[in-house]
């Protein structure tokens, strides 16, 4: 399984926010929106991957776009990393069915942990860019996600 290609409408799927609402396929009409699939909550990669983007979350927040952070962990553990790490980003849980969303997305590790990857989607929910680290340990550097925005505002 590979992580969904530029081109091809973003999956029916469900996450848990932190309030305990729903966020779907639905929450990605209407602005530009970057899924950032991390393997593990507290882990040093991930920490270091959330802090990373925290200054083009910024950015993105101040044009109406979003960056989303994605894990299999639950939401509870989610806000309370997003908490240490002093992160913006809306952190949303894949626990409950655990994988469903990371699997509709192509990215879920047979370990049942998403691989760590980006995807961007447009206003129209169509993915525009997509990327999947070659292994979990891989930190997709900030300038290889400024280039996924550019590309998937060109598509």
């Amino acid at each position: 399984m590979s992580v969904v290609p530029a081109g091809t409408p973003a999956p029916s799927f469900r996450l848990a926010r932190a309030d305990g609402k729903s966020f779907t396929e639905r929450d990605l009409v209407g602005r530009t929106t970057v899924l950032v699939f991390y393997p593990f909550a507290f882990s040093p990669v991930c920490s270091d991957q959330l802090q990373l983007y925290e200054a083009l979350s910024l950015e993105l927040a101040e044009r109406g776009d979003a960056l989303l952070g994605v894990s299999c962990d639950s939401t509870w553990a989610q806000s309370a990393f997003a908490q240490k790490l002093g992160v913006s980003s809306e952190q949303l849980s894949d626990f409950e069915p655990k994988g469903a969303a990371c699997a509709a997305f192509g990215v879920l590790h047979e370990g049942g942990f998403p691989q760590r990857a980006l995807v961007i989607t447009g206003p129209d929910a169509v993915v525009g860019w997509s990327f999947q680290a070659p292994s979990p340990g891989d930190l997709p550097r900030l300038e290889l996600l400024r280039e996924g925005l550019a590309a998937a505002a060109q598509a």
